[in-house]
């Protein structure tokens, strides 16, 4: 780096610190509290301050813009929330502008200066007439809230490509569908996952804010179920008639009794030494047999896991569990010959104590995924796209899968052939009808032949080989 750059480098970080210094009331020895503009002067939000008392500082803005991901134009009355590491609810929740622009105040830890310290954080949006974002298999894009930059208003604004948001239009919404909007009444009703259910399957979603008020699109007009799922609290379901265009005032109630305790254990076979995964417990409504996914409510996961492992603070309720679900170069075995595999369904009753999943999930090395999608969604402009991965040496031939965004299956292929004397595996899907601007995933199954029964090794992992098809 030149000298001259350095200079200009120092001369921002000056300009950044005296930004964001203190900005309290008269009386500076007056306590602030963070997270609010409590004993701050206008303009000033409280923070709290690494290895310091909370103070007073500029906040810090995220701003994006939601869209359409196939037309470009902004969405309005998009809700936007900002999630931390733990998936609870960091900020409030604030809606999008006509043009879908949003600005979204979130909390950030300080240093002396004032400035941001490292801390990432994910976004979730939702909006009327669109799939919510994140939505397996796409999965939030963290920002980093270290990166704000000063503005000439005084605030520090994160605005980059993570804050642009695009979602998917859905075209399974009829006219008979309605919105609702409701709280939990509990003082930690922060961060929960709302979900609406009919016939026991969720129709709808959301994350409660900062103040545990929630919104639900597109809720089919019908008696519908509204449940609540968070570690650490009992949110109890309440039945409601659902009419249009909006229904309003539902307001559920919550307990930290009656919570349980889900253990089990984890066995980790034909992998690397020294490998680890997750564990994450997903309400059964939310559930989709077809890709093996579902919502994961915040604090419902644990990791590392090598062994054993315990998730405390579950609620009464239906649900699955899931391993190496996330990224991590490990995957559910697929052999369903042997015990350990199959996806575990389990009810937790009320003050069940202790809720034991009996069998060990058993899971193995992944197919690592080469193109499209090894590390992000990879834009794919071919109407042929062609999918790589790689070689399993002990396979027999492949199995291919193609899912769109909603988890539906638009293509299968379950006689690739192996392959011999190369490191990966390609398969052309010829006949493909892709839709523009549409995410996509494929999936691929290595297996072998035992005594004439086809029996799977392993598979490419669940959120990888994710595209978007812009021709």
């Amino acid at each position: 780096m030149s000298d001259r750059n350095s200079s200009l480098l120092s001369i921002l970080a000056i300009a950044l610190a005296l930004t964001t210094v203190a900005g309290c009331g008269d009386d500076e020895s007056e306590a602030c509290t963070p997270g609010s503009a409590e004993g701050c002067d206008d303009g000033f939000v409280c923070e709290e301050v690494l290895d310091g008392e909370p103070a007073c500082f500029a906040p810090v803005i995220v701003r994006g813009r939601v869209l359409d991901m196939g037309t470009d134009e902004g969405i309005a009355g998009a809700r936007v929330v900002a999630f931390d590491a733990n998936g609870a609810a960091r900020s409030t929740v604030v809606e999008s502008a006509t043009d879908g622009m949003y600005s979204l105040p979130v909390p950030s830890r300080r240093d002396a200066d004032g400035v941001p310290v490292t801390d990432a954080i994910t976004l979730r949006a939702d909006a009327a007439g669109y799939q919510s974002y994140p939505t397996a298999p796409r999965t939030a894009i963290p920002v980093d809230l270290a990166t704000a930059v000063a503005t000439a208003d005084d605030d520090l604004v994160v605005m980059n490509a993570a804050t642009d948001i695009a979602l998917i239009a859905r075209d399974d919404v009829a006219s008979g569908v309605a919105d609702v909007v409701g709280v939990i009444d509990h003082e930690l009703s922060a961060g929960v996952l709302v979900v609406a259910e009919q016939s026991g399957r969720a129709v709808a979603s959301a994350i409660t804010d900062k103040e545990g008020a929630f919104v639900l699109f597109d809720v089919p007009t019908s008696t519908t179920t509204i449940a609540g799922y968070r570690q650490g609290l009992a949110v109890t379901p309440v039945e409601v008639s659902v009419v249009g265009p909006e229904t309003t005032g539902v307001v559920l109630s919550a307990s930290t009794d009656g919570l349980s305790t889900v253990t089990g254990t984890v066995q980790i076979v034909n992998a690397p030494g020294g490998a680890t995964t997750s564990v994450i417990l997903v309400p059964e409504s939310t559930f989709v047999e077809n890709t093996a996914r579902g919502e994961a409510p915040p604090g419902l996961r644990v990791a590392p896991v090598s062994g054993g492992f315990s998730i405390e603070g579950v609620a009464p309720g239906l649900y699955v569990a899931l391993a190496a679900f996330e990224n991590d170069g490990l995957v559910r075995d697929p052999d369903t010959s042997i015990g350990g595999t199959e996806i575990v369904h389990f009810e937790v009753a009320p003050n069940a104590g202790t809720v034991d999943l009996g069998e060990g999930f058993k899971v193995t090395e992944a197919l690592a995924v080469v193109s499209p999608g090894a590390e992000t969604i990879d834009t794919v402009t071919s109407a042929q796209p062609t999918f790589t991965w790689a070689d399993d040496s002990s396979e027999a031939g492949y199995e291919v899968r193609v899912y769109d965004a909603f988890g539906n299956l638009v293509h299968e292929n379950v006689d690739v052939p192996r392959v011999t004397g190369s490191e990966t595996v390609s398969y052309t899907w010829s006949g493909a009808e892709l839709e523009a601007g549409m995410i996509y995933q494929f999936r691929a199954w290595s297996w072998s032949d035992d005594r004439g029964e086809r029996v799977l090794i392993s598979a490419t992992e669940d959120l990888r080989g994710v595209f978007v098809y812009q021709p």
